[in-house]
């Protein structure tokens, strides 16, 4: 294993993949700095060598897929360039920042059709914006896996707690955790609530438990993905971006109100939410009607909540006061618990196929008489579930409830500080198990 590296649950994915017959090339997807590159140089382990290529640092290897694209003759240049054999069965070849050179993607797709047995993996950080520019890349000739941060799962195993995690998996609302089981989960929870899943961050965690440490950390990520903003696109000014960006912030929690981002008009407004979406930083929450699945059969964009890509960088942009989330035993009075909720959405998004990405969305009920709302609805086979998020461990469920009685489902969920448990037709799962909910053979 390669020094320092914290596993993550990609591995066996890819490691499925290296072991396939017939496997396509593989498009690594994700926002920067999630900890694409480094699974790769994981993988290469398992091979005999390996070849990495970062077409923003070597502009010199651009020529070699420029003209006819015979992947034959490309990989003996590139092991002449390089001074290293590109052998199939043998060799993994990595091409990093592909987005840099648009002839490189094009050639993913001949990888597969003239040289199937080599083993080729692409990643980007700002991959989206050059994938929207080549609309027919390479359809049925390329895989694609999508990778976000370190979901708590992986942080819990990062801190040596595969054990514990594993009796986590082994809970249920009929039977619930040891409560001094429960408790140290709570404690773990709230310290990545701090950190966030960033690959960095998690990492100097690790190395130091100096939460000082990890916000110097979350300061220079937040300001390198700033940096970004100007390469999304030309046309858009990198200040609308940012205020764009801010607003999601600040509206964090609540639905998205595009009359709230000052000097904007509507129309800037969605253009910079939907390049902020395409790096992967910024998730839509869309309002789903939830009367059968699939979910988004009907659903209005109109109405959509945003939540940042990570729980870490929001609470830094934010200045949340780190000693008022660490031994806060609510989370109501952390900005009014949206950051418990940004949680769960991610956690649903991380526990998901990485093979498609998924859309998140909530149900709501606008009525001046009995107006509710659902934070997070998931699709379980042919049901749907509904997820309350709870900040404390109490609260009424009067919008679970009227869900419950409208739409008949078979049972609710009830996240929150609480232990596992039952309550007639709501299911309580604490928040640092949110994520199984979506996993097979773990009922909640």
């Amino acid at each position: 294993m390669t020094n320092n590296y914290l596993k993550r649950l990609i591995d066996k994915e890819l490691l499925l993949w290296k072991n396939e017959p017939g496997h396509k090339p593989l498009l690594l997807r994700g926002a920067r700095q999630v900890g694409k590159s480094s699974s790769v140089r994981q993988l290469a382990e398992s091979f005999e060598s390996f070849v990495e290529i970062n077409f923003e640092k070597n502009r010199n290897a651009h020529g070699l897929f420029a003209g006819d694209l015979d992947v034959r003759e490309i990989c003996r240049n590139l092991s002449v360039q390089f001074h290293q054999p590109i052998e199939p069965e043998k060799t993994l070849l990595f091409l990093d920042e592909i987005q840099a050179c648009p002839d490189a993607i094009s050639a993913l797709r001949f990888f597969y059709e003239d040289y199937p047995e080599l083993h080729v993996i692409a990643a980007g950080s700002l991959l989206e914006f050059a994938l929207e520019e080549l609309p027919s890349f390479g359809v049925g000739r390329i895989q694609s896996m999508f990778m976000y941060p370190f979901s708590f799962a992986e942080f819990m195993a990062a801190c040596g707690e595969e054990l514990l995690w594993d009796e986590v998996c082994k809970a249920s609302p009929e039977k619930p955790l040891i409560p001094l089981f429960h408790e140290k989960c709570m404690e773990y929870l709230k310290k990545f609530l701090v950190i966030g899943g960033m690959p960095a961050v998690v990492s100097i965690y690790v190395e130091t438990h100096d939460f000082l440490a990890t916000q110097k950390v979350l300061s220079g990520l937040i300001n390198s993905l700033k940096s970004d903003f100007s390469k999304y696109k030309k046309r858009v000014p990198d200040l609308r971006i940012a205020a764009a960006f801010e607003a999601v912030v600040h509206q964090n929690g609540g639905k998205f109100n595009f009359a709230r981002v000052e000097q904007l008009s509507y129309r800037q407004v969605k253009e910079s939410l939907n390049l902020l979406q395409m790096a992967g930083l910024v998730v839509p929450v869309t309002h789903s009607s939830a009367n059968g699945i699939p979910l988004g059969a009907e659903t209005n964009p109109k109405k959509q909540k945003m939540i940042l890509l990570d729980t870490g960088i929001f609470q830094c942009i934010l200045g949340v006061e780190l000693a008022e989330l660490l031994f806060a035993n609510e989370f109501d009075a952390i900005n009014k618990g949206a950051i418990a909720e940004q949680y769960v959405g991610l956690e649903l998004l991380k526990s998901a196929s990485c093979y498609m990405p998924e859309n998140l969305y909530f149900w709501t009920r606008e009525n001046p008489k009995s107006s509710a709302e659902i934070d997070f609805l998931i699709q379980r086979g042919e049901k749907i579930i509904p997820i309350e998020v709870k900040s404390g461990t109490s609260g009424k469920m009067q919008s679970m409830h009227l869900f419950l009685d409208e739409k008949q489902p078979e049972y609710g969920i009830r996240t929150s500080l609480e232990n596992f448990a039952v309550y007639d037709k709501i299911r309580v799962v604490p928040l640092y198990a949110i994520g199984n909910v979506k996993i097979s053979g773990i009922k909640y």
